[in-house]
């Protein structure tokens, strides 16, 4: 009964534990809303302030908390819902933990000169996850490469032919507006980059405390088991 009560704590604390949108920075990180659409409970302001993203190529950059995951990525020049969500990349399935990033990313070329707003679904065990960044789209390209585009070792991903996730709505779709490169990826060339490559220091805060509550837990389960055998 036992080891049975412990492998039930340590699925909860994983299962609560979703994903945070890195770069571009996240609007916000609310872990229990996370299953709402369209952006995980959190509020879109696009302003000046909002980062740069050149529509030919950009960097999105990801923590994950979880072993598996179904991904859907999407952009918008619509600030206000119902958004008008275009699917720039085919679905990507992933396996392993930690960060991973997409740095040869591409948005439609009508969207420069225009606010926007970047979608990510992540389709897991939880069901289905949301966030969004603000942006500006600009023209041109960011082949500006850096350490802050990295794969967690042995992360894994793979193109899907699915345009996106079932359950979900776009009214547009373009898989051949956008292409990618992962790091750590077998059949792909490894490269890093994302314009101004850190991450926003709320997301990475937040991400961090996910993996720091998962690792206590982990830990402290380890040490009651550790007791109990002595």
């Amino acid at each position: 009964m036992l080891p049975q009560l412990l492998l039930a704590a340590v699925g909860a604390s994983l299962s609560s534990a979703h994903f945070v949108l890195e770069y571009p920075p996240t609007a916000g990180f609310i872990d229990d809303s996370e299953p709402n659409s369209p952006c995980g409970g959190a509020t879109v302001t696009v302003n000046s302030t909002s980062p740069q993203v050149q529509v030919d190529q950009f960097a999105i950059s990801i923590m994950s908390t979880h072993p598996q995951g179904e991904w859907q990525f999407r952009a918008t020049t619509d600030t206000q819902p119902p958004y008008n969500f275009t699917d720039i990349v085919p679905v990507v399935n992933t396996t392993g933990l930690g960060s991973f990033c997409l740095n040869s990313m591409s948005a439609p070329s009508d969207f420069a000169g225009k606010p926007g707003i970047i979608q990510v679904i992540d389709n897991s065990i939880d069901g289905q996850l949301y966030q969004c960044a603000p942006v500006n789209f600009v023209a041109g390209s960011n082949t500006t490469l850096g350490s802050a585009c990295t794969n967690a070792t042995g992360f894994t991903a793979t193109w899907t032919s699915l345009e996106s996730i079932n359950g979900t709505d776009s009214s547009s779709s373009d898989s051949s507006s956008g292409s990618m490169t992962m790091t750590g990826m077998a059949s792909s060339t490894a490269a890093s980059a994302a314009s101004g490559s850190a991450s926003a220091s709320a997301s990475s805060s937040a991400a961090a405390a996910i993996v720091t509550g998962v690792s206590g837990v982990l830990g402290g389960l380890g040490m009651l088991a550790a007791g109990l055998i002595l």
